[in-house]
């Protein structure tokens, strides 16, 4: 049956060998084949059927019936080694059969965690198969003329139809025929699978108790059912959890509804193994058959070498007279751009001058004394019995030099004006005939008496009464004034 017309693409070819026929399905892009073959030479009709429908597959992915293999989950000491050798050293004490060449791969499984126990276990759900079996299986592929890619258990891919959440707990119940396969998963990881006859409804949802029971569940979020069974029929029976179709994406959907009616729980699984990814757990194909898988390590190393190679054949081919040719252009338009480079670098220079001229202007304004204010303030502050013969200042203060009949008196004198803070002697004060001759040293209140008033300030600013204080610019000290004729008390006072 097909869905739609043939795409080139890979045909994704699977079949379920069953006890009295075999299942086929084949998917290449959007189209989907499923019939079912029974001969005695199965493997000759399946390659006739093949070409009569013009399909031509290269590998092929073999599936089992669930009552042709044997599953159960197995304990394991915690010790380092290989745990595939444990593991077939202990197949003799947990299997029915025997064999050295019996087939058989496992998965871990979540630990339990019992602390009662000496020696902490670590649990594998174990599959395997008779060797006749597996015998059978390749053989078919054989007489088809293809490369057997993997041999699974049909119901283990029933997951490649609907994922369920991580950590989600789900029984699905797949029927086929008389028989229903149980698959209880964690997540996308299977735990544990049971085939079971199920003729009527008590029979399922007994079957499902016992499968809980077996993986020490006592609730699970979901139960799926697909297959022959409808959904109706299981809709109001006792399950432990509720029962609903599995979240089958929208194109496993349109797949799903291209399936012949008839048959159609076992042409599911077929159609489930033939969507399985490569790699998939639990394979039983010997390990001489399987497709040789690259790690993620060897595809990164492949990759990079090939980008390597890539870059060493492409360096080679690229002509020399190419990149000269490349570098003439580059060089001629260097040419015509260099006049216009030029005459932007002349009006770069330009401009740095102005901008330096200007900043020295803004920095002599910004950190000039003003001492005419300055003198003002020392008439009105100072005596009228003090005589002052030198007044020098600067952008970091004032030193004033004279005679007084205390000199001690004008310290406070000073620190109370609005310009002055830290008024001190800057030498000691000598004792003439009837004055003391001192040098006083003060600095500007906050830095800022003295400069010149910030634009807009107010005419009485400008004028001297208190002009706004402002710290001088850092490294730009203030001129200095030292008046030539000396002040007397009584007169007119500097």
């Amino acid at each position: 049956m097909r869905l739609s017309a043939v795409k080139l693409s890979t045909v994704r070819l699977a079949v379920l060998l069953l006890q009295d026929r075999l299942a086929v399905a084949a998917v290449t892009g959007d189209r989907v084949e499923a019939f079912t073959i029974a001969a005695e030479n199965p493997g000759a009709v399946l390659r006739d059927e093949l070409a009569a429908r013009q399909l031509s597959p290269r590998g092929v992915a073999l599936a089992l019936s669930r009552s042709s293999a044997f599953v159960r989950p197995m304990e394991l000491p915690t010790v380092s080694g290989d745990t595939r050798e444990m593991v077939r050293l202990n197949l003799e004490g947990h299997l029915p059969f025997t064999g050295d060449d019996t087939a058989f791969d496992f998965a871990p499984l979540p630990s339990e965690g019992d602390a009662a126990r000496e020696e902490p276990l670590q649990r594998v759900l174990l599959v395997a198969a008779e060797p006749r079996v597996v015998e059978s299986a390749l053989r078919i592929a054989t007489e088809a003329r293809l490369r057997p890619v993997s041999l699974t258990v049909a119901a283990h891919d029933l997951v490649a139809l609907a994922r369920p959440a991580r950590g989600q707990r789900v029984v699905w119940l797949h029927h086929t025929g008389a028989n229903a396969d149980i698959l209880c998963l964690v997540g996308p990881s299977l735990v544990l699978s049971r085939v079971v006859t199920a003729p009527d409804e008590a029979t399922v949802v007994e079957e499902v108790r016992r499968t809980l029971a077996a993986v020490r569940w006592k609730e699970c979020d979901a139960v799926w059912v697909s297959g022959d069974l409808p959904l109706e029929a299981l809709a109001t029976a006792p399950l432990p959890a509720p029962v609903g179709e599995p979240p089958y994406t929208t194109r496993v959907r349109e797949q799903l509804s291209a399936l012949p009616a008839e048959d159609r729980g076992v042409h599911e699984l077929a159609l489930a193994v033939a969507l399985s990814r490569r790699g998939r757990p639990l394979d039983l194909l010997p390990e001489r058959l399987r497709p040789r898988q690259i790690s993620r390590a060897q595809a990164s190393t492949l990759g990079l070498a090939a980008v390597t190679a890539l870059l060493l054949i492409t360096a080679l081919l690229v002509p020399s007279l190419r990149e000269r040719r490349h570098l003439a252009r580059i060089n001629d338009e260097i040419a015509r751009l260099e006049p216009e480079v030029r005459s932007v670098e002349r009006v770069v220079r330009d401009l740095d001058r102005k901008r330096k001229l200007l900043s020295t202007i803004t920095g002599l304004e910004a950190t000039a004394v003003r001492p005419l204010p300055v003198l003002r303030d020392l008439t009105d502050i100072l005596p009228a019995d003090t005589w002052l013969t030198t007044v020098s200042l600067d952008g970091k203060g004032v030193e004033l030099t004279g005679q007084a009949a205390a000199a001690s008196a004008l310290i406070p004198l000073l620190e109370n004006s609005q310009r002055l803070e830290r008024v001190e002697f800057s030498s000691p004060v000598t004792r003439g005939r009837d004055k003391e001759q001192f040098r006083i040293r003060a600095a500007w209140e906050n830095g800022s008496a003295g400069q010149v008033p910030p634009p807009g300030a107010s005419p009485a600013s400008a004028a001297g009464d208190v002009p706004a204080r402002r710290a001088p610019a850092a490294g730009q000290p203030g001129p200095s004034a030292t008046p030539s004729a000396p002040s007397r008390a009584g007169g007119a006072r500097q």
